[in-house]
């Protein structure tokens, strides 16, 4: 059966794939669908996507789908994940809310206190009107990215 999305790559977006292949730190899904983007190269190895799916432990459509999102987004449509149109949430902390919450907890603890807890400080964000409301899992995620 002839291929309907033939991937047909160039020497830049080999030596691309090939560099995210070598940088030590990348998500798996990635690394899986730019191996799959080398194998089924039709310039290169040519490999059936029976073989590549085999090689990779993915399922015969998922090697079809990036295949498929190559040729229509190309490679970092392919690679990548695409971000959502419409997110399902809106974010309770926008950048300057995340700054302020962590000028907060960089700041002198409350009296009687030696530190903020996660608690205190999302209480104390709403009450400054940071935010409507916070929880301290949001207040913890917010400050674990500035670690």
């Amino acid at each position: 059966m002839k291929k309907r999305y033939v991937v047909r790559l160039k020497r830049g977006e080999r030596e691309k794939l090939e560099r995210l292949l070598g940088k030590g730190k990348t998500r798996a899904t990635e690394i899986r669908r730019a191996n799959i983007l080398l194998k089924a190269d039709a310039n290169g190895p040519g490999w059936t996507d029976t073989r590549i799916a085999e090689a990779f432990g993915c399922s015969m459509p998922a090697v079809g789908n990036v295949r498929r999102r190559f040729v229509e987004r190309g490679i970092e449509g392919a690679v990548k994940r695409k971000k959502q149109a419409y997110p399902s949430r809106e974010r309770i902390l926008d950048g300057k809310g995340e700054a302020r919450v962590l000028a907060l907890a960089c700041g002198k603890a409350p009296e009687g206190r030696t530190h903020w807890t996660l608690r205190m400080l999302a209480e104390r964000a709403v009450e400054l009107r940071i935010a409507e409301h916070l929880s301290y899992e949001t207040v913890r995620r917010t400050l674990k990215k500035t670690r």
